[in-house]
This record gives C-alpha cells, structure tokens and sequence, in this order.
C-alpha cells in the first residue's frame, strides 16, 4: 500500500466525524471529577494502580473499564450492571443535544494539547483513511470487544492525529475560541494535568469541522486494539447502526505536537541471571551501576548509534546494543522496508523474545507491556523476572511506516498525553 494510493483514498472518503450525545459524570453526584477518572485501560498498573483508583471513588471509572469479579463473564456483566445503575441514579447524565467535544490536556511543565473528540466512522485499513501502526493482541480485543458488548457503550476515547498544516483553519478557530469560554468541566488530575472539556453544537462550526476533516487521515496513536474491537464490533451490526461509529479524540500534531514514549516489558518467568546468560557473546553487555534517570540517559545514547535495550531486575541495569549483524540477518525478515526491520521493538520481538529467550510474545502469563519505567523496574525487582527497557522510536517514523501499510511490533510506541477516561463516554442505545 503506498502513500499515492492512501492520498486517492482519503480524497474519496475521508475522516467523518459524527456529534453525539455525551454521557458525563454530573459533579454534584461525585466527590470530585478527578477521583473518577482515570488512565486509559492498558495504563493502569495491576494490581496498585487498579486498587488506588477504586479507592479513590466508588464511582471510578476503573468500575467499568476494568471491572472486578471471578471469571470475565461475570467481570462484563458487572460493568453493564454498574453503568445501568450509574445511569439510572443520575450519576452519569446524557448531555441534552449531540454535539462534538473540544478536549484540552494542560501540564505545569509546558506541554498543551487541544484536540476533537466525536464518533469516526469505523473503516477498514484498505480505505487508508485510518492508519494503524502497530499489530494487536487477539485475545485483548476479544476482551475489549466483549466488555463494549455488554455495556453498549464506548467508554473511552481512541487517540488519534493528523497533520493540518494549515488546511484545518476553521477547526483551529473553533478549538481556539472556545478555549477562551468557561468549560463544561475542568478538573486536575494527580498525574498533574488540567483537563477542560467544551461542546460544540453550533451548526455551522459542526460542518466546518466536518469538511475540513474530510480531506484528512489520522495515524492511531493509541487505542489499536479498541480500534480492532470497534471493526469487529461494526461487523457484527447490521449497518446502519450506531456501532458504524467509534468514539475518538483527534489532535492536529502539526499544531500540539504529541510526545512519544516508550512501552517497556517485563518478563514475568525469565530470571535476569537467564537472560543475561542467553544474550552472552550475541549483544555487548555492559553493567550500569546507576540510578533509573542516568542509565536511560545511558540508553538514548546508545540508540542513537543502533538498537539498545536496558535489562533490569536485580537492582542495577544492564544495557545490551550492538547485536551481532550475522544474528539480525537470520532472524529478522528480509521482506520489510528497512525502517521496519532495524527499530528496536523488531529486533527485540523477532531476535531476542522469538528466538533467543523464546518468550511467546501474545501469553500474559509469560509477559507484561507497561508504560511506566520505574514501575516495570520495581515489578522485575519483585517477582524476580527481567524488565526491558525501550527507547521511544519517533513520530516521524510510524507515521512513515503507516503510510506503507507497514505495521511494527505490537506495543512499540505509547504517544501522550492520553486522554483521561471518565470525562466523556458514547453510549450505544438509549
């Protein structure tokens, strides 16, 4: 799929974006706003972060997008059971007429993202009008997928982007006026960010964002596998129908550049002392007898020169780069753009989980993907496994990729700030 073909697509067909009727958290129901919100999903740290939240609020977010019970039947059918009676006590109340949502994120140390957020028609990768960059789990849309059945509900936003480099003018003139109004909410997280939410329901400025999306792709910067559940989900629905649409946040990255982190693993039945041994004569090791801060410095350095990863788990770091070229050239597929084949989530996937450790990167029970470093640290430290450490790839880069039809390694990038659950759900039926 090539970038001519992409362009052809979304002059055709592309982003349509649809008001809808928000379900929020009435204030006057909750102890506060920022106590029932919460990370996306697959940010939220079991079992600490999980539990922090539930305590935080009995409303909390995490009582829907991660409900607790014995099997997943019943885990689903608590989350439908709590929505329906959140709905019904008043404590999640449906706005009074559909409209589209400005979502701006605001951080002490600078960084200001303003974005839209409204329901995308669901499309297949072939129209090139939604751009993937990262393969998904099976198992965790299926867990996703029956999770949205239940509840009928999107209960949080995707993460998208496009690039508006001026074609977008009258969004940005929507996004920039009414952040000058009093917002619908406005609340601050403990992450330390200020969260403001306004609707849009004139009219006007509805179609003048509508037109002018039209002519744009997005890149998913997080959200694949919700993404996934949504085409899964539509497929399952005679069209038309609301599950033709999926709710989803869009920010113009030429305007609020996003930042690109990394999503780091941690190995849950390989002990670091085997991991070590296995990589011995294969990648150049180096000890790093130094704080979580240094040894990252450590690590973005040696990246600049080719894949390098820091192992932890016994209380230093251990930062492994320059693999042996004779070990890449057999274990990594010849047919991908180069790009592709020299990040370090291929490497680490098709070299060292694939064939040096023998790591099945899709079992739980053998591997963990999480965002936060010094926690993938602690956990490795605790239940004596190995944490691998990653270097963010950048932007550019997926974006590149994408536009190919070329996916990475699953969970390869975590671009932020991710939207806070709990600000704004769509729901599915009346």
């Amino acid at each position: 799929m090539n970038t001519a073909g992409h362009s052809e697509a979304t002059a055709r067909r592309g982003l349509e974006l649809t008001p809808f009727r928000g379900l929020r958290y009435d204030p006057d129901r909750v102890g506060s706003l920022s106590a029932v919100t919460s990370p996306p999903y697959d940010v939220v740290v079991r079992p600490d972060g999980l539990h922090h939240l539930q305590d935080a609020d009995p409303y909390n977010i995490v009582r829907l997008i991660l409900p607790q019970a014995p099997t997943p039947t019943d885990r689903n059918e608590q989350a439908s059971d709590t929505l329906r009676r959140w709905q019904a006590e008043g404590v999640l109340t449906t706005d009074p007429e559909p409209g589209l949502y400005v979502y701006e994120q605001r951080h002490a140390d600078g960084m200001l993202q303003r974005g839209i957020i409204g329901a995308l028609r669901v499309s297949d990768p072939a129209e090139g009008v939604v751009l993937p960059h990262e393969d998904v789990m099976p198992h965790v849309v299926a867990d996703r997928a029956a999770l949205m059945r239940a509840t009928s509900a999107n209960l949080e936003p995707l993460l998208l982007t496009y690039r508006g480099n001026g074609s977008t003018a009258t969004t940005a003139d929507v996004v920039e006026r009414l952040a000058d109004k009093p917002p619908l909410l406005s609340t601050t997280t403990e992450d330390g960010y200020t969260h403001r939410l306004w609707s849009v329901t004139d009219p006007s400025d509805v179609t003048a964002i509508q037109s002018e999306l039209a002519r744009h792709q997005a890149l998913i910067a997080d959200g694949h596998h919700r993404w996934a559940t949504y085409r899964r989900l539509r497929a399952e629905h005679p069209s038309p129908s609301p599950w033709d649409y999926g709710l989803v946040l869009l920010v113009d990255t030429a305007r609020y550049p996003l930042r690109v982190r990394a999503i780091h693993r941690l190995l849950h039945a390989l002990p670091l002392t085997d991991a070590l041994a296995a990589v011995e004569g294969l990648f150049r090791v180096r000890r790093l007898d130094v704080p979580l801060a240094e040894a990252l410095e450590v690590l973005a350095d040696a990246a600049c020169a080719g894949n390098a990863f820091l192992l932890a788990g016994d209380g230093a770091f251990h930062l492994l780069d320059r693999p042996d070229p004779d070990l890449l050239a057999r274990t990594i597929p010849a047919d991908r753009p180069a790009a592709w084949r020299t990040l370090d989530a291929t490497v680490l996937h098709a070299t060292l989980l694939d064939q040096v450790w023998r790591i099945p990167e899709d079992s739980p029970a053998h591997i963990a993907y999480i965002h936060d470093t010094a926690a993938t640290v602690a956990k490795a430290e605790h239940d004596g496994g190995t944490a691998v450490l990653m270097h963010p790839v950048r932007e550019e880069v997926v974006r590149d990729l994408a536009r190919q039809g070329v996916t990475m390694p699953r969970k390869s990038t975590s671009f932020g700030p991710k939207p806070a659950s709990g600000l704004v759900l769509r729901a599915l039926e009346p």
